[in-house]
């Protein structure tokens, strides 16, 4: 074993106490970070507004400060962006994290502090290779490159002192120097602004080295492992980096991915597959137990402060509001967040369900904006995800992408009944032994899972059985790429309550569509 693979994974070690100690305290933790942020807070002219200087517990934070969404906040965040300082964060911001989302066209500036950073970014990534080599003592990661497949960063639009981009880019320029020693390709390439050219030099560089893990999005790691397997000719990427360990994976759900990265990318072998929940605002909760598919731990002492909000008070200013200790397993929450970066109770459009308290795991349940409720049906985001996997392993299938929206009612002559209906377009790595029995099982485990689903099927009163439209390979990266959405932190939008996306992927633009 390597002198650094040795010596970084006694360092890295050494962060495990501190994380058992937080799985036991979650509690002391935020109230600790909660008196931090307040007391930070004073200073700005947010913290006036709201009387900081009067807050003297939770309760009274949530009395006092509304929840905000994007639009409250961007005012602030303009001026911030324009130069001004101590109006959100007391410290100066000279990043923003630039994130487009997947229903709002127009880009979003999220501020990143030095304490988001150093106390939450970097800190969160530290945590997560601290718990991969708990969960894998023998690890010998450290002894090739973490492979990173990031965005690109790009001035201000409003002024000279700051820079924007993806988080992923601003946090590998921000780097220590032992970080960037272990991550490959360059950064010079890795933050290369047009998509296209990076991915093929990525390939090319990457390719000639001994790559043991990558940290990247679902989708964008296959565009890049499909790359490097066309330039090298090989069959397998095994083949071409013997050595690799983990796939560290985010931002969207890996559910339905999972058999086609540990079947066919890796093909069975001891690929471990760890997951993590970062965002723009924030680095939150690290999968902890690598035998808990799906699970993480959320990580108190990040400088982030965080509320649960029951999703159905979700868009109200001043809603009931839980802290960590005082959630309730397997209920949906809208999550809230206050931040060292200036987002005072933020909301930041995911929910989340706790799986296990002390420690305190989640599962990412979906987006406050993403869902299909055009017939009272109220499917989420966790909903889909179950109900392909399950249609996958009972027909053999693997998927590389999809979304999905309603077929809006029309008069059916001979119930007499108004009748709508879902349809999903699917982008297969495997094709279905049976298209109908997929939709059969995908059908049958929704309405096992959501019981509002299951109600509208009854009878095929309200809906009837959904469509799946199977579109050739490509169509999901050429359709992104269309919208120039390709890369960095932008994901398909799995669910829509509009037909906005199906029609657009269904228009035979991106290579044709069969059934």
């Amino acid at each position: 074993m390597t002198f650094l693979n040795t010596t970084l994974s006694w360092l890295l070690r050494r962060r495990l106490p501190r994380i058992e100690r937080l799985k036991a305290n979650p509690g002391d933790a935020q109230q600790t970070v909660f008196r931090s942020l307040i007391r930070r807070g004073r200073r700005t002219e947010w913290g006036r507004k709201y009387s900081y200087g009067a807050i003297r517990s939770v309760n009274d934070f949530q009395q006092q400060v509304p929840v905000s969404g994007y639009e409250d906040l961007f005012p602030y965040i303009e001026r911030v962006m324009k130069g001004e300082q101590n109006v959100l964060w007391s410290s100066p911001i000279h990043w923003f994290s630039k994130s487009s989302g997947t229903t709002n066209a127009r880009s979003k500036f999220i501020p990143v502090s030095s304490e988001a950073l150093d106390d939450c970014h970097i800190k969160g990534g530290k945590d997560m290779m601290a718990l991969y080599i708990a969960n894998r003592p023998d690890t010998r990661v450290f002894e090739g490159k973490g492979l990173s497949i990031g965005g690109s960063l790009h001035a201000n639009p409003y002024g000279r002192d700051s820079a924007t981009g993806d988080i992923s880019a601003v946090v590998m320029k921000n780097l220590p120097v032992w970080g960037q020693i272990i991550r490959t390709p360059s950064l010079e390439v890795a933050l290369m602004d047009e998509w296209e050219a990076k991915i093929d030099r990525m390939a090319q560089i990457t390719a000639q080295e001994n790559v043991t893990s990558i940290l990247g999005v679902p989708t964008w790691t296959m565009v890049l492992i499909q790359k490097v397997l066309s330039q090298t000719g090989k069959d397998s990427i095994l083949d071409v980096w013997p050595n690799f360990e983990v796939f560290v994976h985010g931002a969207v759900a890996f559910q339905p991915y999972r058999s086609l990265f540990s079947e066919q990318i890796f093909g069975g072998s001891r690929v471990g597959f760890q997951e993590v929940y970062n965002a723009s605002e924030g680095y939150f909760a690290i999968q902890d137990d690598m035998s808990r598919a799906n699970e993480m731990m959320l990580m108190p002492d990040y400088g982030i402060f965080y509320e649960f909000v029951p999703v159905e008070d979700a868009d109200k200013a001043f809603p009931k509001a839980y802290t960590i200790e005082e959630v309730e397993l397997n209920r949906n929450y809208a999550l809230v967040i206050t931040t060292n970066a200036g987002l005072w109770r933020y909301r930041i459009g995911d929910t989340v369900r706790f799986t296990s308290l002390y420690p305190h795991r989640i599962r990412v349940s979906g987006r406050t904006k993403h869902f299909i409720n055009a017939f009272g049906e109220e499917v989420i985001v966790e909903n889909a995800e179950t109900a392909i996997t399950q249609a996958c392993v009972a027909t053999g299938a693997v998927i590389s992408d999809y979304t999905a929206g309603p077929i809006y009612m029309q008069h059916d002559r001979v119930s007499g009944h108004q009748q709508g209906g879902h349809e999903w377009v699917i982008e297969f790595a495997r094709e279905p032994n049976s298209i109908s029995q997929f939709t059969q099982v995908l059908d049958d485990t929704l309405r096992q899972v959501n019981s509002d689903y299951d109600a509208k099927r009854y009878h095929d009163m309200a809906l009837v059985r959904p469509v799946v439209r199977s579109v050739p390979t490509g169509t999901f990266y050429a359709w992104m790429r269309q919208r120039g959405k390709v890369g960095g932190q932008h994901k398909v939008p799995r669910l829509s309550n509009s037909r906005e996306y199906v029609d657009d992927l269904l228009g035979g633009r991106y290579g044709g569509v069969y059934r």
